[in-house]
């Protein structure tokens, strides 16, 4: 008689397993309340487990953030081939407010800034795996457009890159970061996208922009 055997899991894909429960914990119970207990019973596991893969629930939870962090990059500056360099920087601007504006972007960020006053290592993991990070890849699209003679950015691409991202949120964030509106509609967005290029343009647009 044959023996049915589970399939194992191989060791990066038990680790993405772990992360993903980990976010469903984190974000229904928040930091504080979140056990590696709880996590590993959802998993259907042994907290054993868990600690063969991260020492502590930091560890765990930073881990968690980083990975979120860079699905997010990947899909905000996944520039299409053939655009202009107009249609790139409103497609940027775009991607950015509708992953930044989500409700659960929002979940996340309330919850690893109040986590960061008790352990600035998590926030000082957070800004450099997720802003930082992500306003350097900018920079670098930004550069390119610099290069075809499209935008004169100063020498100083970081701060354009800075510029951009602000021009693009700074209005709408602190209301949707307070609860104080909704989940922004499309129209909303590529009204509000539009604006910020097109504000950003007449500061470093050249003629062939």
């Amino acid at each position: 008689m044959q023996t049915l055997t589970k399939p194992r899991l191989d060791r990066d894909a038990r680790r993405e397993a772990i992360l993903d429960v980990a976010q469903e914990v984190f974000l229904e119970e928040g930091f504080a309340a979140a056990s590696m207990s709880t996590i590993a019973a959802r998993l259907g596991g042994s907290k054993g487990t868990l600690y063969n893969y991260f020492k502590s629930k930091d560890e765990l939870f930073t881990a968690y953030v980083e990975r979120r962090c860079l699905w997010q990059q990947d899909a905000i500056y996944d520039i299409k081939p053939g655009a202009t360099p107009a249609e790139t920087l409103v497609h940027l601007a775009r991607s950015y407010l509708t992953h930044v504006m989500d409700d659960m972007t929002l979940r996340n960020f309330r919850m690893i800034a109040a986590e960061s006053e008790r352990s600035p290592e998590i926030g000082r993991s957070f800004y450099a795996a997720g802003p930082e990070k992500g306003t350097e890849r900018l920079a670098g699209i930004l550069t390119g457009l610099e290069v075809g003679g499209h935008l004169d950015l100063g020498g100083d691409p970081m701060s354009a890159a800075y510029q951009f991202l602000g021009l693009v949120q700074n209005r709408l964030f602190k209301a949707r970061l307070c609860n104080a509106i909704p989940q922004l509609t499309p129209e909303q967005i590529e009204a509000e996208a539009a604006r910020g290029v097109a504000t950003f343009l007449r500061a470093f647009g050249t003629t062939r922009a």
